[in-house]
This record gives structure tokens, C-alpha cells and sequence, in this order.
């Protein structure tokens, strides 16, 4: 049975959809199966993989009004172990156009169980706000792996988004729990990275990966390739970075 790991943080810009990118990369380079659901309007987990995500005409959106079924808007071996549900723009009418649709918090959960055994790990990019399709992810998700910038306002709306998780969890996901924090943009050259971290880790009770995802100039560029890290610069300390991530995440998964 595949874990399903739903990737959020209400912040933009704190790599998110990058982390989706390349740990899912990563983990399909590790030989496991992998499903990446793009639940963001902006598709830019989508075009990451050089797809184009204006012609694509079975989405996520298409999925969660009913249009279409899971299996009709999977896009099979995008790259080898790695399978994508695609998002667009289109996406960013659903919040309103699900409006009164009974069990809406269940729709994608429940499109999900089809084929979640079929995948070892399925990753979810969530859009940058907490509304209707990140409450969707975490109810069909197994944990939530929260990315975190090392900055100085890194704390700031993490206390919201772990409220959240816990409202979805008493009220609709019960065995959802959070799988941990990633630190991303660490500069090793400035102290306030460090003191970010340290005062994560003194704040947040929750797990936090030894592997901290630095600034990286070739990380940067690899999306405008249409190519995860692994595959633009294998060689870069990002790409290096996102395989111990992925190793790091099986490992934690085995105990």
C-alpha cells in the first residue's frame, strides 16, 4: 500500500512545489513507484516535468468536479517510476465551483483509493493557501511533510498550518499525522540560516530531517528546463541533496 504524503505549507515561495519536484524525482530514481498529484493552479509541478500544462485535457480539476476518472488523468511514465496528475489554471475555479457539494473534503481521497496500491509513495503538491484543495490532499493523505524557508519570518503561519492538520485530524482524518520538517534555501554562508534552525528545532516538537536543502543556483534554473534536479545537474549539491532527502525519507518509512 503506497503512503500518500501531502507537501504544504501556506507560505509561498518556501519550495514546496521545487521539493514535490525533485523528491519525487528523486525517490523514482531510487526505484520506487511514484505518483506526483499537482493540486496547485498554478501547474507548476506540471510544467516542472516539461509538460504542457494549457493542453492537457483530463486534469486535476476535471477529476474533482467528476469529469473524468483517476485513472483517465494519470499521465503514465512521464519519467521511468513516475506518473503525473496534472493541474492548470482551470484548477483555481474549483474552490468555489464545489461550493455545496456534499462530502467535497473527500473527493480526492476517495479518487485516490483506486489505485493507491498500485504506487509506493504518492506526493502531493498543495497550493500556497489553506482552502478547499489542501484540505482535499490532507484527507487523503497519510502525513504532511512541511517545508520550511530559512529565513527570519520561518515560524510565522507554521502554528496555522499544524492547526489545520489537527482540525483535519479530529474531525476528518484521524490517522493523518505530520511526517516531518525540510529546511529549504540554507546558506551556509550567513548565520541566520543556522539560527533558523536551531530555533525550529527548539519550538516545533515535530520530527525535522537532517537533510537541509540548500541554496542552489542550478536548483533555480532546473524548472525553466522542464527537468528535476536529477536529471538537469546530477552532479549539483541540490540534486545530491534531494536523493539524501529521498533516502532519508525511505529510511524513516522502514522503522
Amino acid at each position: 500500500m503506497g503512503k500518500i504524503i501531502s507537501i504544504a505549507n501556506q507560505k509561498g515561495g518556501v519550495g514546496k512545489t521545487t521539493t514535490a519536484i525533485n523528491l519525487s524525482a528523486a525517490l523514482a530514481s531510487l526505484r520506487k513507484k511514484i505518483l506526483l498529484i499537482d493540486s496547485d493552479p498554478q501547474g507548476n509541478a506540471t510544467s516542472g516535468y516539461g509538460l504542457d500544462k494549457n493542453n492537457i485535457e483530463n486534469t486535476i480539476y476535471e477529476l474533482m468536479l467528476g469529469d473524468c476518472s483517476v485513472k483517465d488523468c494519470i499521465i503514465k511514465d512521464v519519467r521511468k517510476n513516475m506518473d503525473i496528475i496534472p493541474s492548470n489554471v482551470n484548477l483555481a475555479g474549483a474552490d468555489i465551483e464545489l461550493i455545496g457539494k456534499e462530502r467535497k473534503e473527500f473527493i480526492l481521497k476517495e479518487e485516490i483509493d483506486w489505485i493507491v496500491k498500485e504506487y509506493d509513495y504518492i506526493l502531493i503538491d498543495c497550493p500556497p493557501s489553506l482552502n478547499t484543495l489542501t484540505v482535499n490532499a490532507m484527507v487523503a493523505s497519510t502525513t504532511v511533510l512541511v517545508p520550511i524557508q530559512c529565513e527570519y519570518y520561518a515560524l510565522e503561519g507554521i502554528s496555522q498550518l499544524i492547526y489545520t492538520i489537527n482540525l483535519v485530524r479530529e474531525r476528518l482524518n484521524p490517522t493523518l499525522n505530520i511526517e516531518g520538517v525540510v529546511f529549504t534555501m540554507f546558506d551556509s554562508r550567513t548565520n541566520l540560516s543556522q539560527q533558523v534552525v536551531n530555533n525550529v528545532k527548539e519550538n516545533l516538537s515535530q520530527y525535522v530531517f537532517e537533510t537541509v536543502i540548500p541554496r542552489n543556483i542550478r536548483l533555480a534554473e532546473a524548472p525553466s528546463h522542464g527537468m528535476p534536479i536529477t536529471e538537469y545537474d546530477p552532479r549539483s549539491i541540490g540534486a545530491k541533496s534531494y536523493i539524501n532527502l529521498a533516502k532519508e525519507l525511505i529510511r524513516k518509512n522502514k522503522n
